[in-house]
C-alpha cells in the first residue's frame, strides 16, 4: 500500500503544563516540532507544585536532581528546596523556553475520543470546545486529584476543613485547635510548621510511617557561585546524588534483607526523640521499610514531641459539629481539620472518557488496574502517549529523570509518524501484554510487595503506580524507539 501524503504539521496536543507537559513541549521544540498546544486546566503552569502551597511543603529528593537536566540551576537555596523556589523554576523555564504561546489556559479535557477513518483524535473541554489532533500527549500525573475521603459528618462540622493540596490561606490557625489527618508525605511536613502557632494540634494516625531524617542544609553564596562558573561542577554534583539514591533501589528491588539496616537506623531515630515507651511504639511501624513510601523529615518527630501536639494513633471514625471522633470513641473538639490524605494515585484517567480504536474504552480496559507499554502507550489507543503513566513511578530518585526519558521516547513516536507519514503508530498487544506480565512479576520481589497495603496498590494489592527497577535501566530500555513493538497503519 502506498505511503499517505506527508503532514508536515502534524497537530499534536499536550494535556498538562507541569514538570511533565512542560518538558514535552520542550523536548518537541527542540527537534523542531513546532505544531503543538498545551491545554492546561488551571490559570498557570506546575501542576503539583503549582496548587500544593501548604506550610512546609517541600521536595523530599534533592533540588539539583529534582529539576531538568538541560536547565541546571545554580541557585538553589537549600538541599531540599521548598514549594516556591520550584514552582518558581517553573515560571523561569515556561518563559525562557517560550511555552505561554503555546498554552490554553483554563481548559480542562473531559473527553477523548479517536476516529479510525481519519487517524485523528477530538478532545473536548470543560466548555464544551473541541480540539482535533493528531497525536495526544497526556501530562496530567498521578498526584493532580486529591483524595477527600468519605467521612461521616465531615459536611456537618462547624469549622473549616480542607484538603492539603486545596490550603485555605483566608482561615487563620494562630491559636486553633487544629486537627491533621493522615502522616503522610505531606502531613509530616505540615505538621511541624503549624505546631508552633497553633493552641493545640492533634495529628490523627491510621498507620505510622517510616521516617529518616533528611539532613537538610543552606547552600552558601560560595558554592552558588561556584556552581554557576566552574563548568561540569553542579553536573558532577547531580550525577553524585544521582548515583547516592540509585543505591537505594538494591534493598528495594533486588536484596530486600538490605532494607533491616535501614529499618535499624529508623528505629535508633524514633529512640533519639522519644523517651516514652508508649509514644516509641505509636510511631513505629509493624510493616517493612519501604513498604509505604519513606518520608524525610528532620522536623516531624520533634514537633510531635512538642507538649501542645497530641498524636492519636487511630483513624478517624466521623467528624461531629464540634470536632472529630476517633476510632478508640474519643472525641476531639476542634476549631480546624487539615485533610492531608493524598491524592488518587492509581485511579490514573478515570476521571475523563478516553475512547480508542473500535470503540475501545480506557476505562474498562483498565478495570483491574492500569497497564502501559514503559507507561507511555496502551494497545488499542493509537497516536496517544502518557507521561508519568501506570508504573512509572519511583520510590526511591527523581520522577523528573523518568519524565526526560518518557519525552525521548514519546518525540521518537511523533518523529517516526512524520517521517514515515504514518497515519498511527499503536503498541502491539502481544507486546503490551508480555510488558506488563513481565514487570508484575519482578514486582513480587521488591519490598512494595512485602505486605503492606499502599498508595502505591490497587484494592487487589496490584502495584500500578511504581517501576519495580533501576531508574537507568528505564532510560536504557527507553533511549530508542523499537518499530518492532509497535504496529504502524499506512
Amino acid at each position: 500500500m502506498a505511503k499517505r501524503a506527508p503532514d508536515k504539521d502534524l497537530p499534536i496536543v499536550i494535556v498538562g503544563a507541569g514538570f511533565a507537559g512542560m518538558c514535552m513541549a520542550i523536548e518537541l521544540q527542540g527537534a523542531g516540532i513546532e505544531s503543538f498546544v498545551i491545554l492546561e486546566a488551571d490559570e498557570e503552569i506546575g501542576g503539583t507544585w503549582r496548587d500544593n502551597t501548604y506550610p512546609g511543603c517541600a521536595c523530599d529528593i534533592p533540588s539539583h536532581l529534582y529539576s531538568y537536566s538541560f536547565e541546571l540551576n545554580p541557585n538553589w537555596s537549600c538541599t531540599y528546596s521548598p514549594q516556591p523556589e520550584i514552582q518558581d523554576y517553573l515560571l523561569r523555564c515556561a518563559e525562557k523556553y517560550d511555552l505561554y504561546n503555546k498554552i490554553r489556559f483554563n481548559t480542562e479535557i473531559k473527553e477523548a475520543y479517536f476516529d479510525e477513518s481519519t487517524h485523528a483524535w477530538t478532545l473536548v473541554s470543560n466548555n464544551g470546545e473541541s480540539f482535533e489532533a493528531r497525536a495526544v500527549i497526556l501530562g496530567v500525573g498521578p498526584l493532580s486529584r486529591p483524595n477527600i475521603p468519605d467521612i461521616e459528618g465531615l459536611s456537618e462540622f462547624k469549622g473549616a476543613a480542607f484538603h492539603s493540596a486545596q490550603w485555605d490561606h483566608d482561615v487563620d490557625l494562630k491559636g486553633k485547635k487544629v486537627g491533621v489527618i493522615g502522616t503522610g508525605a505531606s502531613a509530616i511536613q505540615i505538621v511541624p510548621a503549624i505546631a508552633e502557632e497553633v493552641d493545640q494540634l492533634v495529628v490523627f494516625q491510621r498507620t505510622p510511617p517510616w521516617v529518616m531524617p533528611r539532613s537538610q542544609r543552606t547552600y552558601s553564596e560560595l558554592e552558588k557561585k561556584l556552581f554557576a562558573t566552574i563548568p561540569g561542577l553542579q553536573r558532577l554534583y547531580r550525577s553524585l546524588i544521582y548515583w547516592r539514591n540509585e543505591a537505594f533501589a538494591v534493598g528495594f528491588v533486588t536484596e530486600k534483607r538490605i532494607m533491616r539496616l535501614f529499618e535499624w537506623m529508623a528505629k535508633r531515630y524514633i529512640r533519639s526523640v522519644f523517651d516514652d515507651p508508649q509514644m516509641r511504639q505509636w510511631v513505629t511501624p509493624d510493616y517493612s521499610i519501604g513498604c509505604k513510601r519513606v518520608t524525610l523529615t528532620d522536623k516531624y518527630y520533634p514537633a510531635l514531641a512538642r507538649s501542645n501536639v497530641e498524636l492519636v494513633p487511630h483513624a478517624v471514625e466521623r467528624f461531629t459539629p464540634e470536632g472529630v471522633v476517633a476510632k478508640d470513641g474519643s472525641h476531639r473538639e476542634l476549631d480546624a481539620v487539615v485533610l492531608a490524605t493524598g491524592f488518587h494515585a492509581t485511579d490514573f484517567l478515570s476521571y475523563f472518557q478516553i475512547t480508542g480504536r473500535d470503540g475501545r474504552d480506557l476505562n474498562q480496559a483498565w478495570r483491574e488496574g492500569a497497564e502501559a507499554y514503559y507507561g507511555l502507550a496502551v494497545s488499542g489507543f493509537p497516536n496517544l502517549f502518557m507521561l508519568v503513566g501506570p508504573n512509572t513511578g519511583l520510590g526511591h530518585n527523581s520522577i523528573v529523570f523518568m519524565i526526560e526519558a518518557q519525552v525521548n521516547l514519546v518525540r521518537q513516536c511523533i518523529e517516526t509518524l512524520l517521517h514515515e507519514n504514518l497515519p498511527s503508530l499503536e503498541v502491539r498487544p502481544a507486546v503490551h501484554r508480555r510488558f506488563n506480565e513481565t514487570l508484575q512479576q519482578r514486582m513480587k520481589d521488591t519490598v512494595w510487595q512485602s505486605g503492606c497495603q499502599s498508595w502505591y496498590q490497587e484494592d487487589s494489592g496490584k502495584n500500578t503506580t511504581l517501576w519495580p527497577g533501576y531508574t537507568f535501566e528505564y532510560w536504557l530500555r527507553t533511549k530508542r524507539f523499537n518499530p518492532d513493538d509497535f504496529r504502524m497503519n499506512w
